[in-house]
């Protein structure tokens, strides 16, 4: 009997102790959102863009009842003074529970990004807990960030996993962008005497044809998205865009660089060879003499020959050094571009105010306060580049040295 009424006591206790679900959230009340745009008003308020899964038409096509299409994601916009009211006039539009732990990417327009800048936004995301700080952060590039979150997208029906998809490949294949997350952004913005980089994205064509069903039936769509570019921040504001070997200079300093083609000039023919790189490392190390910061950029890459419109005779290891010269040297002006733009904009986008805070922390408290403004731009940086040629892919001989041989 004692054994039974012990037994009955744990259980009541258990009855007590335990919640239940008492912080359930069914599926049906809730609405998913898979990207943010945030813009500025005229009157200086965020206008907030939600893109909003529904899952029936990303499951089963685009067929919505009676054989008529629907898009697999809706669009609600509200304004507010600051992005919890924004958020907050949002949801009486909407017959669901905004869920945002599953929003994997946030665009932020390029007048709100230029004029106001990011700090409070990031702020307001980092103190949210269903927001997951590893989102994705882009800049609308001459557009909206409304414009880019409204595009509807083929191929991947949800457009944020296009943004997301274009930018891992476009990093592991050409290297002028970046993939950044909010977290990134904000342990750069908060290091001493450091900016950051984030990409931008662009809509090519008509905003308004590029919401509508009809853009994705054609082969070859009238307006699409496209990453376009890296934006420069200097204390979250942006300052500066940057394209082609500038940008690709900046990723590669700041080693980053997955995968990108170099071409170089041979035989009086420019960029007759193409080069792949297969792998790559850069480090950079600082010193500081007399009170003046050196920096030391150190790259090192291997690749293969992926085209070469000239014959060229590569069973010579003379003509592979040769070419390994040439490609320390054009790896290098690349290097060198973005040092000098970076400086231009006197913002170090590059770390190499990390690296002496690191290396040197006693040395550059002295810095810290004028290092973007006086110190960054005078920096004397010594670049050193390794090149190598591994290998020449399916054939040595060169197709054209064979058709040149065969007419003699």
């Amino acid at each position: 009997m004692k054994r039974n009424g012990a037994f009955l006591l744990l259980l009541m206790t258990m009855v007590v102790l335990l919640s239940g679900c008492w912080s359930k959230k069914e599926l049906t009340d809730l609405a998913i959102v898979s990207a943010m745009g945030i813009d500025k008003t005229k009157d200086g308020r965020y206008h907030l863009t939600l893109q909003i899964i529904n899952p029936g038409n990303v499951a089963g096509g685009m067929q919505g009842g009676g054989g008529s299409q629907s898009p697999p994601v809706t669009i609600y916009s509200a304004s507010g003074d600051n992005l919890v009211e924004a958020s907050r006039q949002a949801s009486g539009r909407i017959s669901r529970r905004l869920y945002y732990a599953h929003a994997n990417l946030v665009v932020v327009g390029e007048k709100l990004a230029r004029e106001d800048g990011l700090n409070l936004l990031i702020d307001a995301f980092d103190r949210d807990p269903e927001f997951r700080n590893t989102s994705t952060l882009v800049i609308a590039n001459h557009s909206t960030a409304a414009d880019l979150v409204k595009t509807l997208t083929p191929v991947d029906k949800i457009p944020a996993n296009k943004v997301l998809k274009t930018l891992e490949f476009t990093e592991r294949k050409w290297g002028e962008n970046v993939k950044t997350s909010l977290q990134e952004v904000m342990k750069n913005l908060e290091s001493p005497g450091r900016g950051t980089v984030v990409s931008g994205f662009r809509l090519v064509g008509n905003p308004q044809q590029a919401q509508k069903l009809y853009n994705l039936q054609e082969s070859a769509p009238a307006a699409t998205l496209r990453a376009s570019g890296i934006a420069v921040l200097k204390q979250g504001k942006l300052v500066d865009w940057l394209y082609g070997k500038p940008a690709r200079g900046t990723v590669w300093i700041l080693d980053k660089i997955q995968g990108t083609d170099i071409n170089i000039n041979w035989g009086g023919k420019k960029e007759a060879i193409a080069y792949q790189t297969v792998r790559q490392k850069t480090s950079v190390s600082a010193q500081v003499k007399n009170g003046q910061p050196h920096i030391s950029v150190h790259t090192r890459v291997e690749g293969d020959i992926g085209d070469m419109e000239v014959p060229v005779d590569i069973t010579n290891p003379k003509v592979i050094t040769k070419i390994e010269q040439s490609l320390r040297k054009e790896i290098k002006k690349e290097l060198r571009v973005a040092i000098k733009r970076a400086q231009k904009n006197k913002t170090d986008i590059l770390g190499f105010g990390e690296v002496v805070h690191r290396t040197r922390p006693n040395q550059f408290k002295k810095l810290k306060m004028e290092w973007n403004d006086v110190y960054f731009p005078k920096l004397n940086v010594n670049i050193t580049v390794e090149a190598y040629v591994r290998r020449a892919g399916l054939r040595n001989k060169s197709f054209l040295s064979g058709i040149n041989e065969n007419q003699k």
